[in-house]
């Protein structure tokens, strides 16, 4: 079965991971009053369980923003955050923190983490960074949507289409692989126009960066 292919809705989603009511609820409002769609979460242990019970898998699917606060409790922001990462969270979260947390915050973002926002902080601030958060996770969704398709297209060439597609990686002119795989030139060339064309390819240099970036994001 194929794997599904990640959504992205027309505006990705705020989730707002904090565990002061009025502060979260504030936060929300601002964002939704900006066209900007959030969900709320009372906490890095209500995110975390959600994702343990399997409810964030397709959130984790549909292009979205974690707004998270560093400082929580019973679970941390920054133990959220272990926990979004050991799960291949892919979308851009967010550091709400206080002017003593910022060194954590920084070391967050050094461990994958997108951006932090020191409070306080101007709303305009906030929407701004969450803007450019959202903008962020269109592009990672694209890349991944881009990356699927090619998996999906490798999986589909035929056993001999793969045998020629190794020796085009491997770099060699089509006598050479006609020789290699004993088979006519002409079928080489037949088969080669087919992968570039599944592919979505135009040349072996494009093929080989393709593959590249799909062996070194895995």
């Amino acid at each position: 079965m194929a794997a599904p292919e990640p959504l992205t809705p027309p505006n990705p989603p705020v989730h707002i991971v904090d565990d002061d009511a009025d502060f979260r609820d504030g936060l929300a409002w601002l964002l939704d009053s900006r066209g900007l769609p959030t969900r709320v979460w009372t906490g890095g242990d209500a995110f975390v369980q959600a994702l343990q019970r399997g409810e964030l898998g397709e959130l984790a699917r549909a292009c979205s923003v974690v707004l998270l606060d560093i400082r929580m409790e019973p679970l941390s922001g920054l133990a959220t955050f272990e926990q979004l990462k050991a799960a291949r969270w892919p979308w851009p979260v967010l550091f709400l923190t206080g002017h003593g947390d910022v060194g954590m915050a920084v070391a967050a973002v050094k461990n994958g983490a997108w951006d932090f926002l020191e409070k306080p902080f101007q709303n305009n601030q906030l929407v701004d960074k969450v803007e450019a958060a959202c903008q962020a996770a269109v592009r990672l969704h694209t890349e991944a949507r881009e990356k699927l398709r090619f998996q999906q297209a490798l999986a589909a060439l035929s056993a001999r289409e793969r045998e020629v597609l190794d020796e085009l990686l491997a770099g060699h002119y089509n006598k050479n692989i006609a020789d290699h795989l004993g088979i006519a030139q002409r079928t080489v060339e037949f088969h080669r126009a087919n992968i570039f064309d599944k592919l979505g390819v135009a040349s072996a240099v494009e093929l080989a960066h393709r593959m590249g970036r799909l062996i070194a994001d895995d």
